[in-house]
């Protein structure tokens, strides 16, 4: 969402209403109208900013994520934690991937690199595909007709199936009101070549 975008959402919310920013992607993104919310936050007491290392640092498994909040807001949250809530372990962790610019700076290239490509082959393919400023690619089959019960049909959920029985696995997305897609995340050269072939002669 554009910097200009996130301002005007927040002027429309009453003052008693917290405005919280998911930017768990902000390191995907290079865009220049992009703000990943820190100086909305810095200028305003109910704006929260949410970040994660399960993205660009890989670090899914550690279950590791900061925040950036107005004082009032941080007060309340630490008095509600549990204590203990992030071990030692996965506090060195995170603090050290910080300080890693090179392998962030790695991550950001090749995904740039497999996103570009991946979104590419797929349009070609005939699927629909948005611009994706994250990780993964957001693929759209075509529906099947209600009234067509005689003929395969290459919809989302036939797709996943296909690439199951491959040994791959990806993301269906009815449960978030896209019945018609599939998420696919980006990985090594090798498994991106792997999952774009596959639907390749998925959509044959």
């Amino acid at each position: 969402m554009p910097e200009s975008e996130l301002k005007r959402l927040h002027e429309g919310l009453p003052g008693g209403v917290l405005l919280v920013i998911d930017s768990a992607y902000a390191e995907y993104t290079s865009s220049e109208d992009y703000s990943a919310g820190i100086d909305i936050v810095r200028a305003n007491k109910n704006v929260a900013m949410l970040r994660t290392f399960s993205k660009i640092y890989g670090m899914g498994g550690v279950r590791l994520g900061w925040g950036y909040f107005p004082e009032e807001v941080a007060d309340v949250l630490n008095r509600m934690r549990s204590p203990f809530n992030v071990s030692f372990p996965a506090q060195v962790a995170g603090a050290t991937a910080i300080l890693d610019e090179e392998f962030i700076e790695m991550s950001q290239s090749h995904n740039n690199k497999w996103l570009a490509w991946t979104i590419e082959q797929c349009r070609s393919a005939g699927l629909v595909v948005p611009n994706s400023y994250c990780n993964f690619a957001l693929l759209r089959f075509p529906e099947k007709p209600n009234d067509d019960t005689e003929h395969p049909h290459k919809d989302a959920k036939a797709a996943n199936s296909f690439l199951k029985s491959r040994g791959i696995i990806v993301r269906g997305l009815s449960g978030y009101g896209l019945p018609d897609a599939l998420r696919v995340s980006i990985g090594q050269e090798d498994e991106m070549r792997l999952v774009v072939s596959l639907l390749q002669e998925f959509m044959e």
